[in-house]
């Protein structure tokens, strides 16, 4: 049974432990790549995943999964890093945003647009009417 001292006493509560530690809190974070590596995932799993390791602007040291097919990036490049890995992947914390900075976003998508960082498709009726609205 507590004593009425230690239900009265504001002890800190424990916090939960950030899964993306490398931002600071922060939404995303803007880095450079240093080294690229392809891994492979843990056990069920059997794939060759694209991963760079990069040098943020607040100091820290991060490897982060790129997502999609294909990717352009080199060393060097400038990359924004979001966080939320790749849960087969250990130690991978953190995904490259695509579609801005120096990272392209995937061709041919037409379906969950928005983690692959590609623009909304024009059908050739949109295109003929702001040609038309141009000329007026």
């Amino acid at each position: 049974m507590s004593t009425k001292n230690s239900l009265y006493s504001k002890s800190p509560r424990p916090h939960r432990r950030s899964r993306s530690a490398a931002l600071l809190g922060h939404p995303q974070a803007a880095g450079s790549v240093y080294r690229l590596r392809i891994v492979t995932p843990k056990k069920p799993n059997s794939a060759r995943r694209p991963v760079i390791k990069s040098y943020l602007n607040n100091g820290k040291h991060v490897v982060a999964h790129i997502p999609g097919q294909g990717h352009n990036l080199r060393r060097h490049s400038k990359i924004l890093i979001r966080g939320g890995g790749a849960r087969d992947l250990p130690g991978v914390r953190h995904t490259c945003v695509r579609g801005t900075m120096d990272l392209l976003g995937s061709k041919n998508k037409t379906m969950r647009r928005s983690i692959y960082g590609v623009k909304r498709p024009q059908s050739s009726v949109q295109k003929i009417r702001r040609c038309l609205r141009r000329s007026l």
